[in-house]
């Protein structure tokens, strides 16, 4: 069985974050992941995560989808480097499940906006891919923990969003490419997504407005809108 502590180690040294490991049941080791055995999520962490992508070449060469050719070329090497596979949540259809490997891997709840919610980093979690390894990794359980939305009685991220975007019925993924497209959503594009900024939870790992203004772009050029 494989150490963990060795491979958070190896995981940062990348620039990255181990958002915790998972075994995988034996009915779900077949198909592609019939030779995995276990699963190590990993992902961007707050400055220095976001340190690490802004200063990469694929950063500064102006070419389409930074971000995820990064995420291949690091997590890719880490894979080689501890002798995984890696797996990516951009690649598909069909898309790896990572928002239930996130729930068995740590304490995650699913929030009212559908985004997952973390006790310490609330909404600002974040996954660039992660490490299957055929072998079981020795990793010590999370302890669990409710979400903090159960005792949220303003619940301010449902009130927060200027076009009413976020309904008990979902996400109005339409309405809010539309109002960041105008003059009246430059406050969303320079802050990340009011709504979750307004969640109370984790408001220390929120998004610099470098990072905030590169995701909402390409939010909006992945919908075509910018």
């Amino acid at each position: 069985m494989l150490a963990w502590a060795p491979i958070v180690k190896t995981i940062e040294r990348r620039g990255l974050a181990a958002h915790g490991a998972f075994a995988l049941q034996d009915d779900e080791r077949q198909g592609e992941l019939a030779d995995v055995a276990t699963i190590a999520l990993v992902g961007l962490a707050g400055r220095r995560g976001w340190a690490a992508f802004s200063g990469s070449p694929e950063a500064e060469d102006r070419g389409a989808d930074p971000l995820d050719r990064w995420s291949r070329r690091v997590v890719g090497a880490l894979a080689t480097e501890l002798g995984a596979r890696a797996l990516y949540p951009f690649d598909g259809p069909p898309h790896w499940p990572f928002q239930r490997w996130a729930m068995r891997a740590e304490p995650m709840h699913v929030s009212p906006l559908g985004l997952l919610i973390h006790p310490t980093e609330g909404l600002w979690r974040g996954y660039r891919g992660a490490l299957a390894f055929a072998e079981r990794l020795a990793v010590p359980p999370f302890r669990a923990a409710a979400s903090a939305c159960e005792t949220c009685v303003a619940r301010p991220c449902l009130s927060a969003c200027p076009v009413g975007a976020f309904t008990g019925a979902g996400y109005d993924v339409a309405a809010c490419a539309a109002h960041l497209g105008r003059p009246a959503g430059r406050a969303c594009m320079a802050g990340a997504c009011l709504a979750r900024r307004a969640c109370p939870v984790g408001a220390d790992w929120a998004h610099e407005p470098a990072e905030a203004a590169f995701h909402m772009r390409a939010f909006l050029s992945a919908r075509g809108s910018a």
